[in-house]
């Protein structure tokens, strides 16, 4: 069971807010969901000012929609806004990846890669969406324009909340597609790097459409 830490009060709703929002991006809290305070209070062993401060804040950014006086859903995301949202993060991310060559440390990248190459076949939660979250947010936090990666992560968090009906189970090609930008930016060049986002982001977007296609 998930715990919020009790033995700092005047960080509750901040560890409320992180909790949720860890939960909802790893999928424990899946998209269309309900998400019920009284559920929650009990789960997370908290009371009900710093969780509703948490859901407010989950609100406000999108993540969660109001279904009751006292409830709230995860937000569900159709297909058609996932490929939107897959190519607004094409274009923007290439940017990104881009305007950060050269000023993320060579040692930064070689143990990044040291890592994806480290983990088991078939882990994908929550150690992909880790993994995930530190290769696409590195460049976007790197491009020296705070504006772009506000937007990155903002498109990023929406597109993780679309679901296919069975699992979206896509380990090993993200692995292999993720190596290939990390030497691709490793070896300094901007358009092979540009490149392999623009091909993982694409061959993501093919992959459901497959998926929608054969009725997943």
């Amino acid at each position: 069971m998930t715990s919020v830490p009790t033995n700092a009060p005047e960080k509750l709703g901040e560890l409320a807010y992180q909790t949720l929002r860890r939960m909802i991006l790893e999928k424990a809290l899946r998209s269309g969901g309900p998400v019920v305070e009284g559920r929650l209070i009990e789960e997370l062993n908290i009371s009900r000012t710093p969780l509703r401060e948490a859901l407010l804040r989950l609100e406000g950014e999108g993540l969660l929609v109001r279904a009751g006086a006292r409830s709230y859903s995860v937000r569900f995301v159709s297909a058609q806004e996932y490929f939107q949202t897959m190519k607004v993060r094409e274009l923007l991310e290439t940017e990104a990846i881009g305007l950060s060559i050269g000023k993320i440390d060579k040692r930064v990248i070689e143990q990044l890669i040291k890592k994806l190459k480290s983990l088991g076949k078939g882990q994908q939660e929550p150690a992909h969406w880790q993994i995930d979250d530190q290769v696409h947010t590195m460049y976007a936090q790197a491009s020296g324009n705070p504006v772009l990666a506000r937007l990155i992560e903002q498109v990023r968090t929406h597109s993780r909340l679309f679901e296919l009906v069975s699992p979206f189970n896509r380990i090993e090609e993200d692995r292999a597609e993720h190596l290939a930008i990390l030497e691709a930016y490793l070896s300094g060049d901007a358009d092979a790097a540009r490149a392999a986002v623009r091909t993982h982001l694409q061959n993501l977007r093919l992959f459901v459409l497959d998926r929608i296609s054969e009725g997943a």
